[in-house]
This record gives structure tokens, C-alpha cells and sequence, in this order.
């Protein structure tokens, strides 16, 4: 029984799934637009998410936070000073799934996440 396991295993192991989250949410904050899975944009979102939320507090705990998680040193920075501010009226939801064609290769349902301007 599945009692009290939330999020999707994606397949793969413990330690490949978070550097897949890592490395999802970085794409995501630098290039605030990424086309991937549908399972996996759902799972990164709220990832994505908490990094801006982080942003928004701008204190060096919160640099911190957002600095071990995050891959990148310059889309940190980013996150304090583009995307923090930008978002300081409001309160949440800060990204968007938009569906799109399914993959050719395999079938699998994409879609595009981004943040909301």
C-alpha cells in the first residue's frame, strides 16, 4: 500500500530524481520557459515555485536556501534581483502549464512550463 508517499518517482532513483529537479528549476528560472513531460512539470512546479518565494524574502537564510538547491550561482542571483521583485504583489502561482503535441518518439504528453509575466 501507497500510504503517505506523495510526488511521482519518475522511475529512477533517489539521488538521479533530485539532480533531474535541480536541474529542471535552474532551466526554468534562467530561460523562464522550458518544454518537458507532463509529469514532470507537475512535479517541478511547486519546486520553482518555493525558489521564488525565497526570492521575494531576501535575506541571506533565504540566499542560501535557494543557493544549495539551485545549480547555478547567476540564475540565484537572478532569483533576488529579477525575479523576487517581480513577483512581490503576488501571492503564489507564478508559473503555467500550457499542453502541447505529444512526443513523436514515444507518445509522451508535453507541455510548456513557464512563468507567468
Amino acid at each position: 500500500m501507497r500510504h503517505n508517499i506523495a510526488g511521482n518517482s519518475l522511475g529512477r532513483a533517489s539521488g538521479h530524481r533530485r539532480a533531474l529537479y535541480r536541474n529542471l528549476v535552474t532551466a526554468l528560472l534562467e530561460h523562464e520557459k522550458i518544454v518537458t513531460t507532463e509529469a514532470k512539470a507537475k512535479e517541478v512546479r511547486g519546486m520553482a515555485e518555493q525558489m521564488i518565494t525565497l526570492g521575494k524574502k531576501s535575506g541571506l537564510h533565504s540566499y542560501r536556501q535557494a543557493l544549495a538547491f539551485v545549480a547555478n550561482k547567476k540564475v540565484t542571483e537572478k532569483i533576488f534581483s529579477v525575479l523576487g521583485p517581480r513577483y512581490q504583489d503576488r501571492t503564489g502561482g507564478y508559473t503555467r502549464i500550457t499542453k502541447l503535441e505529444s512526443r513523436l518518439g514515444d507518445n509522451a504528453s508535453m507541455v510548456q512550463l513557464e512563468l507567468v509575466k
